[in-house]
């Protein structure tokens, strides 16, 4: 599933569409309510990311909603195969076009007149994600610390690729109880946090394969941060730090990566 690095990695690539107007939008997934009559005509005002979620904003109000879920993307640029996953697009003018592309039938896609409808918890990139944030956060609960992150009521955004990963860099194993942690250990993760989301942006994103159901930016190019994974998806294989071999496990029905060596 594609989480805040990707997500952020898309958003930027969009941004060149702000302040186009949208001609009209071409829906071929019935299951998606959404209504010609607001968006054809209105100009693209800002796209922004809350979480895992991408915000179209149209001027004079209403906004696009979409959730990538497990395999979609907004694109720029589509290739051939992706043609019949295409669920909807829209048409710009000058000719430029956004396709919402979602081989699973799993992201979302939704028109609100007002507002942003979904509950989610405090951005990790923003200020107000300080580390005392963070110790208020693992203190008010006996969750495993790594479900806890991939809370998006508490944290918005973060995933199981990225949660793994600053674990690892603060040696905290992903099962310890979120109020055992001490102050020392959630400073040393928010920095982690912070550090490995900034890393994997500047990486554009994580990308794992090359079928239509892995994730690419707007412009249909696969991330480079794979290359610089730890643990997470390297079950086996030896820790980079401590030389441990590497296990996986399962935690809230998803898989957990981490070093029984050094994060303890």
């Amino acid at each position: 599933m594609p989480e805040l690095p990707e997500v952020e990695t898309i958003v930027r690539g969009l941004g060149l569409t702000v302040g186009l107007r949208i001609e009209r939008i071409d829906v071929r997934d019935q299951r998606l309510v959404l209504p010609q009559d607001k968006i054809a005509g209105r100009t693209i005002e800002a796209i922004e990311r809350q979480g895992k979620y991408i915000i179209i904003q149209f001027s004079g109000g209403g906004s696009l909603i979409v959730h990538l879920r497990m395999s979609g993307r907004l694109a720029l640029r589509r290739s051939a195969a992706e043609e019949k996953y295409t669920r909807f697009i829209l048409h710009l003018d000058g000719g430029g076009k956004i396709y919402f592309i979602n081989p699973r039938r799993l992201g979302t896609a939704e028109y609100i007149q007002n507002g942003f409808p979904h509950e989610l918890g405090v951005e990790p990139l923003s200020t107000e994600f300080s580390a005392r944030k963070l110790h208020e956060i693992v203190t008010g609960s006996r969750a495993p610390i790594k479900p806890l992150l991939m809370d998006q009521r508490r944290i918005a955004g973060l995933g199981n690729i990225y949660s793994s990963e600053a674990l690892w860099r603060v040696k905290i194993d992903p099962r310890r109880t979120s109020n055992m942690l001490d102050e020392v250990e959630t400073r040393r993760l928010h920095r982690a946090i912070r550090a490995v989301l900034w890393e994997a942006i500047d990486n554009a994103g994580t990308t794992f394969g090359q079928s239509v159901s892995d994730y690419r930016d707007a412009y249909g190019d696969y991330g480079k941060f794979q290359e610089m994974l730890a643990v997470y998806g390297r079950a086996g294989e030896k820790c980079p730090r401590c030389g441990e071999e590497i296990v996986r496990t399962r935690q809230a029905g998803r898989s957990t990566y981490f070093c029984p060596g050094c994060q303890k």
